[in-house]
């Protein structure tokens, strides 16, 4: 770790706040709880790298690669305290560790592209691109390490800086990881802040950052959008997605469970494009409410350390107070529990898988973001009647159609208004393919070439032709 903390004033004790282990309930390490008004420093150090850093695309090609180098190197360590504190299988932390090092490795080799305007005129018209300057850019605590990355991968590449804030529930990892990188990076490229608000809030208003870039809830999203109004910062929002999974009267059960539960209950459900609702044919709907029950009563739940594991525990404990309340709700207004429907006794903050039929369509768990081990299987009898439903929420992440006749299924998943669209699977992305929502969910795009255009303003150079003596 480095020896000062961005912005620390020597001789003065930083503040300390606990880090939560999710699968015991208990503190089992601290990080620097970081004032406001450090950050003027770091935004002022961030400028300064800039103007180093966007001056050589070659360099920053090579040092990103050494950057996934050293993410690889440091994998088991990151993953390890990942799983920690975030709490989800050991297993899922490697593969969130790997997918930074290939996105760094993927954006390295990505370089916007001159355009020549031709239209007529007897002028030489260039379009070019050049960096914004700062980013701000604030991560949640379900993908701490994965979404860093895809915020910070693209800006780098782009010849930006970038100021990183991950959730106080999720400090750790992505400080171990700032350090791993700046082994790569020069100076102040890469700074990670932690801490309690109103350190986020004070970051994305700050007169410095030229971009911000959010995931996390609506509500905060639109405060973020408010507060980088001030300066006019360029924004990119993210904000979850509550995605339907339309079944049409040809899917063959057996087949898709599997695939449809994990859709459904990867990181234990603490997805923002997961399956969040399912709409199912009325002669269907007892067979995959019976299909995905079973596999809901016996995944194995547990601490994400323990190599048997294929769930963990909710990341925090007013998370698992919220899940709990949407699924009690639901009970109460007539929902019925095929699997699960409660905490599981013992330490730390585990939530039974739950599969949930007879749902009223206007309940929270159906209406909402949910965001937990909890799964509303919902009959219709007609298809435009499922997909009013799939549309009918204020998200627009994501959506599902699963079939056997392809033609029909993508017919339908054409029909769904939201970002991306899968037929017989869900929530599996490209590098490099762009990533955007629609309505409540979300402001600009992420993801392949575009998620490095977003770090990129144009340039337009005039100079008329060579005149004739």
């Amino acid at each position: 770790m480095p020896t000062s903390e961005p912005g620390h004033v020597p001789g003065r004790r930083a503040a300390r706040f606990p880090v939560v282990d999710p699968a015991t309930g208990e503190t089992f390490d601290e990080a620097p709880d970081q004032r406001p008004d450090e950050l003027d420093d770091v935004v002022a150090r961030a400028h300064r790298a800039w103007r180093r850093w966007r001056a050589d695309p070659a360099a920053r090609t090579t040092a990103l690669h050494a950057a996934a180098d050293a993410v690889e190197a440091a994998g088991d360590g990151l993953a390890r305290l990942l799983t920690r504190e975030q709490g989800k299988p050991l297993a899922e932390s490697y593969a969130e560790i790997s997918r930074t090092a290939a996105r760094l490795r993927y954006f390295a080799e990505l370089a916007p592209r001159t355009r020549r305007i031709a239209d007529g005129r007897p002028v030489h018209s260039e379009v070019r691109w050049r960096p914004l300057g700062p980013v701000a850019a604030i991560v949640p605590w379900n993908f701490p390490i994965q979404l860093a990355a895809a915020k910070f991968a693209p800006a780098l590449a782009a010849g930006n800086t970038v100021v990183l804030k991950p959730s106080p529930f999720t400090p750790l990892a992505t400080r171990l990881l700032g350090s791993v990188l700046a082994r790569a990076l020069p100076e102040d490229v890469l700074s990670v802040v932690t801490g309690h608000e109103p350190l986020g809030a004070r970051l994305v208003s700050h007169p410095g950052i030229r971009h911000v870039t959010f995931t996390g809830s609506v509500p905060t999203g639109r405060a973020v959008a408010r507060a980088a109004a001030g300066s006019l910062a360029r924004v990119t929002l993210e904000l979850g997605g509550n995605d339907a999974a339309v079944l049409l009267d040809d899917v063959e059960v057996d087949r898709i469970a599997d695939r449809l539960f994990w859709a459904a209950f990867r990181n234990c459900g603490q997805v923002c494009m997961a399956v969040k609702r399912v709409y199912v044919p009325t002669r269907l709907h007892a067979e995959v409410v019976e299909a995905l029950a079973q596999r809901a009563k016996t995944v194995a739940v547990g601490p994400g350390l323990d190599p048997d594991t294929r769930l963990g525990p909710l990341n925090n404990a007013p998370h698992l107070a919220r899940v709990e309340q949407v699924t009690q709700r639901a009970l109460a207004d007539g929902a019925r529990a095929a699997a699960g429907g409660h905490r599981l006794d013992g330490a730390g903050y585990f939530f039974a898988p739950t599969i949930l039929t007879d749902v009223p369509p206007d309940s929270p768990v159906v209406t909402e973001e949910q965001f937990g081990p909890v799964l509303p299987v919902l009959p219709y009898r007609s298809l435009d009647e499922a997909v009013d439903a799939a549309n009918g929420t204020g998200f627009g992440l994501g959506g599902s159609v699963w079939g056997t006749d392809l033609d029909r299924a993508e017919a339908v998943a054409d029909r769904l208004e939201c970002g991306t669209a899968w037929i017989n699977h869900h929530a599996e992305l490209s590098l490099a393919q762009p990533f955007a929502g629609v309505k409540d969910s979300g402001v600009g795009v992420a993801g392949g070439p575009w998620g490095l255009y977003g770090n990129l303003r144009p340039f337009v150079v005039h100079r008329p032709q060579e005149e004739r003596r």
